[in-house]
C-alpha cells in the first residue's frame, strides 16, 4: 500500500483519538455488551451470564441496532464535510490521488471502528467469559470478527453516501434511510412478500434475498454456529446448508464491504 494512504489514514485515526471518539464508542460498546449479556435473560426471571449461545444471541440483538448506526455516523460526512468546510480542495491540491485520499480516509475510519470494537467487546467479553468455559472463546472471537465485518459494511456505505451527497444534511438523511431500511424495514418487507405470495414467489428465493441485507447475514453468521440455536430459530428449513457456510457468508460480507467502497471510488474520480 502506498505511503500517502497510510499517512492520511494515520491522520484520520489521530483526529478521532484527539476528539475522544474512540474512547466514547469503546465505553458504549463495553457498557452495553456487559449489560445486555448479564441482564439479557431478566424477562425469563433470571440474571447473570446464561451460557455461550444465549450470551452471543443477546449481543447479536444489540449489535444489529448499534454498530450500523455508529458506523454510519462515523463515515457519513467524510467527504461532504470536508467539502463544506472548504478543506477538500486543499487536500486535493496535495500530491495524492483521489483514490489514495479516499482509501486513506476509509482505512483511518476503519481502524478507529476496529479499535473501539475490539477494546469494547473484548473488555466485556473478558468479564463475561470468566464465568464460562475456555471453549466459549472460540465462539466469542467469531462473534467479534463478524461484528467488525458488519461495522465495515456500513462504514463503506457511509463513505459512498458521503461522496454522492450534495451537503451534510442530505448525507445524514441518506444515512438514516439506510439504517431504517436494513435494520428495521427490510425483514418486514421480506416477510410480507412471503405471506402475500403464500410462499410461491419469495419462498425459493428467500435465502438469497436475505443475503441482500448485511444485517441478516450477520445474524445468520452467529446463529448457525451453535447447533441448539440452529434448532431454536428453525432456519435450517429455509437456508441450504451449503449457503449457510461461514465461509460463504463471510465472502458475502466482504462483498458488501468492497462494493460500496468501489462505487465511492468511481464516483469520487468523476
Amino acid at each position: 500500500m502506498n505511503s500517502p494512504v497510510l499517512t492520511i489514514a494515520g491522520k484520520e485515526f489521530r483526529d478521532r483519538l484527539r476528539n475522544r471518539w474512540v474512547v466514547a464508542v469503546t465505553l458504549v460498546f463495553a457498557a452495553f455488551a456487559f449489560t445486555i449479556s448479564y441482564f439479557g435473560a431478566a424477562t425469563q426471571g433470571s440474571v447473570g451470564v446464561q451460557g455461550t449461545e444465549a450470551t452471543i444471541q443477546s449481543l447479536v440483538s444489540l449489535v444489529i441496532y448499534l454498530v450500523p448506526l455508529i458506523a454510519l455516523i462515523l463515515g457519513f460526512d467524510t467527504v461532504v464535510g470536508e467539502r463544506e468546510r472548504g478543506s477538500l480542495d486543499l487536500l486535493l491540491a496535495l500530491p495524492v490521488s483521489r483514490i489514495q485520499l479516499l482509501l486513506g480516509k476509509y482505512l483511518g475510519l476503519a481502524s478507529t471502528l476496529a479499535v473501539a470494537s475490539i477494546l469494547g467487546f473484548g473488555a466485556a467479553g473478558g468479564l463475561i467469559l470468566t464465568q464460562l468455559p475456555a471453549s466459549a472463546w472460540f465462539h466469542y472471537v467469531g462473534f467479534m470478527l463478524s461484528t467488525l465485518l458488519l461495522g465495515l459494511v456500513f462504514l463503506s456505505v457511509a463513505v459512498a453516501i458521503s461522496v454522492m451527497a450534495q451537503d451534510r444534511a442530505q448525507a445524514s438523511g441518506m444515512a438514516i434511510f439506510v439504517w431504517f431500511l436494513f435494520v428495521l424495514v427490510y425483514d418486514l418487507l421480506l416477510l410480507g412478500l412471503l405471506v402475500m405470495s403464500g410462499g410461491d414467489i419469495a419462498g425459493p428465493a428467500f435465502p438469497y434475498l436475505m443475503l441482500l441485507n448485511p444485517a441478516d447475514v450477520f445474524r445468520i453468521l452467529n446463529i448457525f454456529g451453535p447447533d441448539d440455536l440452529r434448532l431454536m430459530f428453525g432456519l435450517t428449513s429455509l437456508f441450504p446448508p451449503a449457503l449457510a457456510s461461514p465461509w460463504v457468508l463471510g465472502a458475502v460480507m466482504l462483498g458488501w464491504v468492497s462494493t460500496p467502497l468501489l462505487l465511492a471510488i468511481w464516483r469520487f474520480r468523476q
